[in-house]
């Protein structure tokens, strides 16, 4: 057994994964916000959790040890110390904050659109006012770039504004045509909601599932993951400022068992979970067993197709950005380069000289443009994966070992020569690895992109608008970008089919999740059945 194995055999618990900025987008799209500055490049994890913890971004197989390891722990990944450790609820205190949240949605479900709204518009400006305070949580946490973490504060921000303005329009009656009567379709909350959520970005993962929630007249508990507590209750004493009345958001410490609970009673009428495959049917069957609507969003693999006629230079630009941002830890990250023949010697050329100009650094620091892992974990285990994809035949084009510096440090790193039966083939990297394939054509690249049990997102470049629009069409995800990485934005839906999950968060379909579709019919008592 390599040592990576046993390493990962010792650590798997704690290595898990999943999931910027929309304020003043760019020409692009993106906002500078979150765009990190690669050198010579014109640029405007695995959830660390105990055994004890709940395994809602656990990747790859079933651990075969547990270690002992604080539930709720900040620890810095730049340089490995720890920060502070919480305690996890005991089940009276769990009890307490169930009732608490079912008390109050008796009354915040009554409230007026512009009731809420006037504490959703609060919580956004407090971010905004605030922006280095919940930052620099994020960074110290996970090792987000600085500017990428104030660029997530912001995007939050907007999220949450979003739904504050356009809430009530979203939720209006829809009036119906039937053949005779009249009929509307009206909209109501469903009640208290727990959303179970990752560490990658630890404010827009909440303010994606609180901020549409909360103005649909839902109230939420959230057991966020267990390395970002800080910024866990950052995100709770938000709202209690912006005067949401106790019980409307509600951060829970708790343990696995304690999750299976909490779907468990009857107070809870629906689940929401980012995370792993694993622990997307474990929590989806939970539910399921309670018969409670659950909604799902696992992660990816995502194709970053180069069609011959895309413009190089400015493709590789942002290929980098979509491969790196986040230090790659990212479910809608591009995963698999697939570039055609005609452009692949000089795109992988260029792409791998743009990864190596890289620096690595405090990501406190804003020169710096490569920062850690989110933990030790998420590091061994990508170690690890790129240790067994060579040793089934990918050839290692560059990188694949860690940085030799304090801190949770990799190298960017290219993977090439997989094939089907490669390991490699179907797993997700979740971090600075990029799977490079060429191909001969269009239709390979489709193919290809198809051959995953990931349905994400996925990105076409190509000078050819329509062309790429037809492409994207062919593509089996649940998103596709042309000439742009996958990206988010409050407008925009995001989700995705197969193993990456069912169910859309943000735009207008986000808020649709957790509500009742009632039906109001009313007909002539003299007309027939």
């Amino acid at each position: 057994m390599t040592f990576g194995n046993r390493v990962k055999l010792q650590l798997w618990e704690q290595a898990r994964l999943v999931r910027n900025s929309r304020n003043g987008p760019n020409e692009m799209g993106v906002s500078p916000h979150i765009i990190p500055s690669f050198p010579g490049i014109n640029l405007e994890t695995i959830m660390t959790t105990s055994p004890d913890s709940h395994p809602e971004t656990l990747k790859n197989p079933t651990p075969k040890s547990k270690p002992r390891a604080k539930a709720y722990q900040s620890v810095n990944p730049s340089d490995g110390k720890a920060l502070k450790t919480f305690k996890k609820l005991t089940d009276a205190q769990l009890e307490t904050a169930i009732a608490t949240a079912a008390t109050c949605f008796a009354t915040w479900r009554h409230k007026t659109f512009a009731e809420r709204a006037i504490v959703a518009v609060k919580a956004a400006a407090i971010m905004r006012e605030r922006v280095e305070e919940f930052a620099r949580p994020v960074t110290l946490e996970m090792g987000k770039l600085i500017e990428q973490a104030r660029g997530e504060v912001m995007l939050s921000a907007d999220i949450i504004e979003y739904y504050a303005w356009n809430a009530e329009g979203f939720l209006a009656p829809q009036a119906l045509k039937p053949n005779s009567g009249e009929a509307v379709v009206e909209s109501s909350p469903f009640g208290v909601l727990l959303g179970v959520q990752p560490w990658n970005f630890p404010y827009y993962q909440l303010a994606r599932f609180a901020g549409p929630n909360l103005m649909a007249g839902n109230v939420v508990m959230v057991k966020h993951a267990g390395c970002v507590p800080q910024c866990a209750l950052a995100f709770e004493k938000l709202w209690l400022e912006a005067g949401a009345p106790a019980g409307a958001y509600t951060n829970l410490f708790i343990s696995y068992g304690q999750v299976n609970k909490v779907i468990d009673d009857p107070r809870i009428k629906g689940v929401a979970l980012t995370g792993s495959v694993g622990a997307g049917k474990s929590v989806a069957a939970r539910a399921g067993q309670n018969l409670k609507k659950s909604t799902m969003e696992l992660g990816g693999s995502d194709a970053f197709i180069v069609l011959d006629d895309a413009d190089l230079d400015k493709t590789v630009t942002w290929a980098v950005w979509a491969k790196m941002n986040n230090t790659g830890q990212c479910c809608v990250a591009a995963k698999r380069f697939i570039v055609v023949e005609e452009l692949a010697d000089r795109f992988i050329e260029k792409f791998q000289e743009a990864l190596a100009a890289l620096k690595p650094g405090d990501p406190m620091d804003p020169a710096t443009t490569l920062g850690p892992l989110s933990t030790e974990a998420a590091l061994l285990q990508l170690l690890d994966q790129v240790e067994d994809a060579v040793a089934n035949g990918a050839t290692l084009l560059m990188g694949g070992k860690r940085i030799d510096r304090p801190g949770s440090y990799m190298q960017p790193t290219i993977l090439t020569n997989i094939k089907p039966g490669n390991p490699a083939f179907r797993e997700e990297f979740f971090g600075p690895v990029a799977l490079f394939f060429r191909v001969k054509n269009e239709d390979e690249a489709v193919a290809l992109a198809n051959d995953s049990e990931f349905g994400l997102g996925g990105s076409v470049f190509t000078q050819d608008i329509e062309r790429g629009k037809r492409v994207a069409s062919r593509i089996d995800t649940g998103m596709v970008f042309i000439n742009h990485p996958t990206w988010t934005a409050s407008d925009l839906p995001f989700g995705g089919i197969k193993n990456s999950g069912y169910g859309r968060e943000l735009s207008s379909m986000g808020i649709q999740e957790f509500v009742n579709k009632k039906l109001v019919r009313v007909a002539s008592i003299e007309a027939p059945a």
